[in-house]
């Protein structure tokens, strides 16, 4: 098993590139299913996730080349099978997402229920309330949900109880080639939303609103091929850009996209940081200790859930107290009690709040990641810390950060990959 050893107490300076989305592409890639046709996608990035997304498609549809590191064409020419197995989706919720297509494509899909990191419950009613909204006889039988649509997907209006980023990609996907109209209602508005649609559009779908919270769909017959390059990954770069701040140091961000990180630029501008960008850059800098802030997590363009655990990092080694309010999954503070070993003064208030009271310093120690978001928190908190820190089960990073550690040791961290 793999840990990440990390010397801490160095300001981060230089200049990095942002890899392809994880959360985009993902979606993506299950969308490629709807098509016969050749799909080529670049700026994939080389996380766990993705090689499990690819490993998903190969098993229903077979055809998967590899152009280069971060490129590949998938033809899914023929449905080979219509299930999708436990042991593929147990490890990634994303997964979930080929339900839709194969629904689409072939009348029928056997799903399992999804898995993924541990943050709470993320069920998938509002999925499947979209589904049998559009015709779908559903049944959950052994952990798998089972799917057919005897008169084939027919449009539908759907109204979705709360915001759902997959349950929104999920019937887009769906609906693209369903009889009639589909109107999705109080749908999601984050940016792997939007980029989802621009790539089914590029496919011949008939789809407008995408990225507003009611998107249309007219259904059509057939979806062809098409080139798609994913867009940059707003998490990383707004996880590097939190990381700068803490360690009081400098970082340019190339590729990111400062439209979708406003929420995140704000508040580090409130805890004192210089932020500058430009159409595809980010620059964040930090020369004093940072003021605390209070953050609170909201759909998109609010402040990003993924991004809450790094932020408290930042409070943790500012001036002040600030609260943290998890307003979109419980038990989403799991990294709480990481960084109270590594000496941070937090409290929790029920599931939701923690009261952060800053320190000058965090210290070394060993940790271990309990989820994606959280891991990344940790790192943060190893390189602010005095001291060695060992984070064990970083397979958690992998599974959403490309080469991290290669990154942060370009921009002057001591940090490596070590085997236990």
């Amino acid at each position: 098993m793999e840990r990440l050893h990390i010397s801490g107490g160095r300001a981060l300076d230089g200049n990095i590139s942002i890899s392809g989305s994880k959360n985009a592409c993902l979606p993506v890639l299950a969308a490629s299913l709807l098509s016969a046709d050749q799909i080529d996608i670049s700026n994939l990035p080389e996380l766990v996730d993705v090689s499990t997304m690819l490993r998903l498609i190969k098993e229903l549809a077979g055809k998967c080349y590899e152009l280069d590191g971060s490129a590949l064409s998938i033809r899914a020419e023929e449905i080979q099978s219509k299930k999708a197995p436990y042991d593929l989706v147990r490890t990634m919720r994303a997964s979930f997402l080929v339900l839709g297509p194969l629904l689409a494509r072939c009348g029928y899909a056997e799903v399992s229920l999804p898995g993924g990191c541990a943050i709470g419950s993320r069920p998938v009613d509002q999925h499947l309330k979209g589904f049998e909204a559009m015709g779908a006889k559903i049944e959950v039988r052994d952990g798998y949900v089972i799917a057919e649509t005897p008169e084939g997907l027919q449009g539908a209006d759907i109204y979705f109880d709360k915001p759902t980023v997959g349950g929104t990609e999920n019937i887009m996907m769906a609906a693209s080639l369903a009889s009639g109209t589909t109107n999705i209602f109080n749908a999601a508005t984050e940016p792997e939303v939007k980029n989802l649609g621009d790539f089914l559009r590029a496919m011949g779908a008939d789809i407008s609103g995408h990225g507003s919270n009611q998107i249309k769909i007219k259904g059509v017959s057939h979806l062809k091929g098409c080139i798609h390059k994913v867009s940059a990954d707003r998490i990383e770069a707004g996880t590097f850009m939190v990381a700068a701040a803490a360690t009081r140091g400098q970082i340019t961000m190339n590729g990111a996209d400062p439209r979708e990180l406003e929420a995140v630029t704000e508040l580090l501008r409130e805890s004192g940081a210089e932020v500058e960008t430009s159409v595809d850059r980010i620059r964040v800098s930090m020369d004093a200790r940072p003021r605390a802030v209070d953050i609170e997590t909201a759909p998109f363009p609010g402040f990003p859930t993924d991004l809450q655990a790094q932020f408290m990092v930042l409070n943790a080694v500012a001036k002040g107290k600030a609260f943290v309010r998890e307003q979109i999954f419980e038990n989403r503070f799991m990294h709480v009690q990481e960084l109270i070993r590594m000496g941070a003064k937090i409290e929790l208030i029920g599931s939701n709040m923690a009261v952060v009271t800053g320190r000058k310093a965090l210290k070394g120690a060993p940790v271990m990641a309990t989820d994606l978001r959280a891991s990344s928190s940790l790192v943060i908190g190893g390189l602010v810390a005095d001291g060695e820190t060992i984070i064990d089960r970083i397979y958690h990073i992998d599974r959403g950060y490309e080469a991290i550690e290669k990154k942060l040791s370009m921009l002057g961290a001591s940090v490596r990959r070590i085997r236990k």
